[in-house]
């Protein structure tokens, strides 16, 4: 494990508990568990270096979820904020509306269309992947629009499939938890089944699980029409869904299909961009498909700023280019749409990646951090390891031959995260569920140390559950 900035320190005890007050009486939380939080409150973190960060109390962990699938490069890069600070200094802001621009912005884009697929040259900037995805939906819209097709408007995604929070990307998100309590648009998108080969009928092949997928696809296109579907979103990998890894051809399939009927097809690299499957973007290079557009953000920057971007193709850009009516223009977009400072943290960000070979180490460590988690599929508890590199999932079950699922009340997924967290690592919980995401710069000790903590946390959750009659003994 890295050693911590030694800058950072932890702070006294009642500092902390002046932090924890103020964060619990007036920080909304991201997906808060009231069950929990106003008793609990949050975990406080004061630093982070490496692949580690440090809690108040000057405990330090390993990160294994890269923030949130985006610390790409590691905690504490000082190019980073060299490049930051010299860009507030130069012109840390101005509209890139009415055709102005600042040389990161212009730069970020020339340098996103070099590494995109295909014939993808054109980037739109937003905050985040949800607005990047936002945007690709009002970007179709307009599109089929200028061709005199105003009907296209459906979307089509995944069960599961996760697209972001916003009202747009909510409602294309699958994810069926997420939309409790909340409304979602379901006159505008549909969603098709999981992808997902462990739980394929134990009587199919992947083969043909993968053509009954891509043919759902193609029913439901039927089912609404093609002249009303306008565009299928779809992650290479499915991230906050449970890391589900198509069946092989899968993309490919899909692309067809929607190239058949004129259906738009969005690639939502958000989380497997810069590097995480060992590409700067996955699309083609791990799942040999050219899409329309590609969403991305999180390593874009690597988290150290906010920065989304929807990259396009040349086909969409000739027909949105063109203007509509006398003096019309296309009004889309945002007060921080190509800002100057995140884009020159995402210039420097990629250069990190580039020029240290960040992916070429995600192809060799990814390939051990990948054999070694999935080692752990020999436990009782694990039903399934799966995932790519640096993007890993495990699955906890009852019994691994039917599969059945631990009774939701056992929180198995936290049980777990919460005993690697005893142990110095941090590991994301799902439902039963538990996903590892970590920094890119992980070695081969920070592997090991995942790993052996990782099943000793197993272990003893094993034990407990079964003292507890959630498991058979």
């Amino acid at each position: 494990m890295n050693s911590l900035n030694p800058k950072v320190t932890a702070v006294d005890a009642a500092e902390k508990q002046k932090v924890w007050e103020a964060d619990r009486d007036h920080f909304m939380h991201p997906w808060t568990d009231f069950s929990t939080f106003k008793e609990s409150g949050s975990m406080v973190f004061t630093g982070a270096d490496g692949v580690s960060i440090q809690d108040a109390d000057g405990k330090r962990y390993l990160d294994g979820i890269g923030g949130l699938w985006c610390v790409n490069i590691g905690y504490g890069r000082k190019e980073i904020a060299e490049a930051v600070a010299e860009q507030i200094c130069a012109i840390p802001y101005f509209s890139t509306f009415g055709h102005h621009t600042t040389p990161p912005a212009a730069k970020l884009a020339a340098k996103l269309a070099e590494l995109a697929p295909g014939d993808l040259n054109h980037v739109f900037y937003g905050c985040g992947g949800s607005v990047a995805n936002d945007t690709a939906v009002r970007l179709i819209h307009f599109y089929f629009n200028q061709l005199g097709k105003p009907t296209k408007k459906q979307i089509i995604s995944r069960i599961d499939g996760y697209h972001g929070s916003t009202y747009m990307a909510m409602s294309i998100t699958g994810v069926k938890f997420d939309h409790i309590g909340f409304d979602i648009d379901e006159q505008l998108v549909h969603h098709i089944s999981c992808p997902n080969p462990y739980r394929r009928d134990p009587g199919l092949s992947e083969e043909e699980f993968c053509r009954q997928k891509v043919q759902e696809l193609e029913d439901k296109i039927l089912e609404i029409g093609p002249d009303n579907v306008a565009a299928f979103f779809a992650e290479p990998i499915m991230g906050a869904g449970g890391v589900i890894v198509p069946p092989k051809g899968y993309h490919k399939a899909t692309l067809e299909v929607c190239r058949k009927y004129d259906v738009l097809y969005v690639s939502d690299e958000v989380v497997t961009a810069f590097g995480r499957l060992g590409h700067m973007f996955a699309s083609e290079d791990e799942f040999e498909i050219v899409p329309d557009i590609i969403t991305c953000a999180k390593g874009l920057t690597s988290g150290y700023l906010p920065l989304g971007a929807t990259i396009f193709s040349d086909r969409i850009y000739e027909v949105v280019s063109k203007p509509q009516a006398e003096g019309a223009i296309f009004t889309h977009g945002f007060t921080y749409s190509g800002h100057p400072v995140s884009c020159a943290a995402a210039l420097k960000n990629i250069e990190i990646i580039e020029r240290e070979g960040i992916c070429e180490h995600v192809k060799e460590v990814g390939a051990y951090f990948e054999a070694r988690i999935r080692e752990l599929g020999e436990l009782d508890l694990v039903g399934d390891v799966r995932g790519r590199k640096f993007m890993i999932c495990l699955e906890n079950v009852a019994n691994k031959e039917t599969k059945e699922l631990i009774d939701p009340a056992a929180k198995v997924g936290n049980r777990i995260a919460d005993a690697c967290q005893k142990r110095g690592l941090i590991v994301r919980p799902l439902a039963h569920m538990n996903i590892l995401s970590p920094t890119l710069i992980l070695t081969r000790e920070d592997v090991d140390f995942v790993a052996e903590t990782l099943r000793e946390s197993i272990v003893e959750v094993t034990e407990g559950l079964r003292a507890e009659g959630y498991l058979a003994r």
